[in-house]
């Protein structure tokens, strides 16, 4: 079991009322990790401790910011044996998801770092002689992160790495089913030199997240929030910060389609939907929701996904398993359900099917038809529901026929022709020829539609993080009118 502190002002301490709480081993329902269960105080006292390290820090220079963040993604990589441990035992991931999720992490904030002489502004052209205009980007003030469980040490960086490159102060509210995680993450960059109170990293009970949040917007003090994580709740962050007159960037739920044309390559579309679907057990944003098939292909490609899918092993996070557990044994309980529900309305188990626990093995769904819960909801997990089609124009409208829209595929060897039907889909990210599982730290990030608003990434989130002004030099002896 790991014991934690919580992070701020620079030094880990406990929860103002000696309050714990337990993250329950979702495999063997063992205690994973006891952590401080804040109140309303310690929320107070982080936005404190970064509103006070906010004109230090704001002051600090692009080259000292860039290799702070440079070497804190060195001392994040280098603890990559340490948070696969805490991810195995608090989210039941395996060790290479986890291996992956501290390599893009330190990608991140490598990223990151290379942004801080990239906030830019520029001279604007004025009406008014001897006027030297400027649109000048800055600094906003204390930023709030609240991040995931399910790609936990990628999440994590990114709701603190930009806003950091910027010149901000951070607070990052641990998600409750990994603080273990995200405080190995703020330990990270104080190891590398970040001052006292540059970033803090609070965690909660899950019956208090809601009080501590709205707490957390509240505060004068935060200027910027982001949120990563279910559509429902982004809709109660969005509505705090509308009522405080608070940006937010929420990137939420999806129901990726994953589109499999009649001239597809099947072998490499197989490929990207095994990939797509299962990576950390469907539960990524990203995850290949709706694999959408010409039917006059789809009996070849649907046996050989399911061929496929039959041979992932599924068990022990700890074993040699692509599939390990789901985050919680209600998780997996729900998979259980999906899979009746579909079978009940008359689709076709092609692969898997079966529950140990927290463990779902990979499981397609044949013939799936609108009203089946597989068709119309988010799973986030290991059942996937296969939609055949009688034309592209069909493909498209089923694609779009959800409230969603963060990721998507498109199969075929004609590169114009998938061009074409990209353009049709309504999603923030789309890959030709490619999963809907990829991300890269450069790239603008986000969806449209009801999976939220806002870019990570690269430049385009610059502006996420930062105030524009204007800002004129002008002559003094300037003539008025009056």
């Amino acid at each position: 079991m790991f014991e934690l502190q919580q992070l701020i002002g620079g030094k880990f301490v406990p929860a103002k009322s000696g309050r714990t709480y337990d993250r329950i081993d979702p495999y063997t329902g063992k205690v994973a990790s006891r952590a401080p269960a804040s109140g309303v105080e310690d929320a107070k006292a982080a936005v404190s401790a970064a509103a006070a390290a906010f004109p230090g820090w704001s002051k600090t220079g692009p080259g000292e910011r860039r290799a702070l963040l440079l070497k804190a993604a060195d001392v994040l990589a280098s603890k990559a044996d340490e948070f696969a441990r805490i991810m195995i035992e608090e989210t039941g991931g395996t060790a290479p998801w986890a291996g992956f999720n501290t390599m893009l992490a330190a990608g991140i904030l490598r990223e990151a770092a290379s942004m801080t002489t990239q906030i830019q502004g520029e001279v604007i052209p004025s009406d008014k002689p001897g006027t030297l205009s400027m649109g000048i980007r800055q600094a906003a003030g204390v930023c709030l992160g609240i991040a995931p469980w399910n790609a936990p040490v990628i999440l994590g960086t990114r709701a603190i790495a930009m806003a950091l490159a910027c010149g901000n102060t951070v607070i990052l509210k641990a998600s409750e089913a990994c603080p273990g995680i995200h405080l190995l993450i703020g330990r990270s960059l104080v190891e590398a030199g970040l001052p006292d109170g540059v970033i803090n990293v609070i965690t909660n009970a899950p019956e208090d997240a809601a009080q501590i949040v709205e707490a957390l917007i509240a505060a004068p003090e935060v200027r910027r929030v982001n949120f990563t994580g279910s559509t429902k709740v982004g809709r109660i962050i969005g509505e705090l910060c509308g009522r405080h007159i608070k940006p937010a960037l929420l990137e939420l739920g999806g129901k990726a389609p994953f589109i499999v044309l009649d001239d597809a390559d099947i072998d490499a579309a197989v490929n990207g939907a095994i990939f797509g679907a299962f990576a950390n057990m469907g539960q990524i944003c990203m995850s290949t929701e709706r694999i959408i098939v010409d039917e006059k292909i789809a009996d070849e490609f649907v046996e050989k996904l399911a061929a496929r899918a039959s041979e992932l092993p599924a068990g022990d996070p700890r074993g040699q398993v692509v599939l390990g557990s789901l985050v919680t044994p209600q998780a997996a309980a729900k998979m259980e359900a999906f899979i009746a529900d579909g079978l009940d309305k008359g689709a076709k188990l092609v692969a898997g099917g079966k529950r140990e626990g927290s463990v779902v093995e990979a499981t397609l769904l044949d013939h799936v038809k609108p009203g089946m819960r597989s068709f119309d909801e988010e799973s986030f997990g290991p059942v996937k529901p296969i939609i055949r089609v009688k034309s592209e124009a069909e493909a498209i409208r089923i694609a779009n026929e959800s409230e969603y829209g963060l990721s998507s595929s498109v199969y075929s060897r004609d590169v114009q022709r998938a061009l074409a039907v990209a353009a049709q889909i309504q999603s923030g990210i789309c890959h030709i020829n490619g999963p809907t599982v990829h991300d890269e730290a450069q790239m603008p990030f986000g969806g449209v539609k009801n999976s939220g608003y806002g870019r990570f990434g690269g430049k385009a989130a610059i502006s996420e993080f930062t105030d524009l002004r204007w800002i004129t030099i002008e002559d003094p002896h300037q003539h008025y009118p009056f």
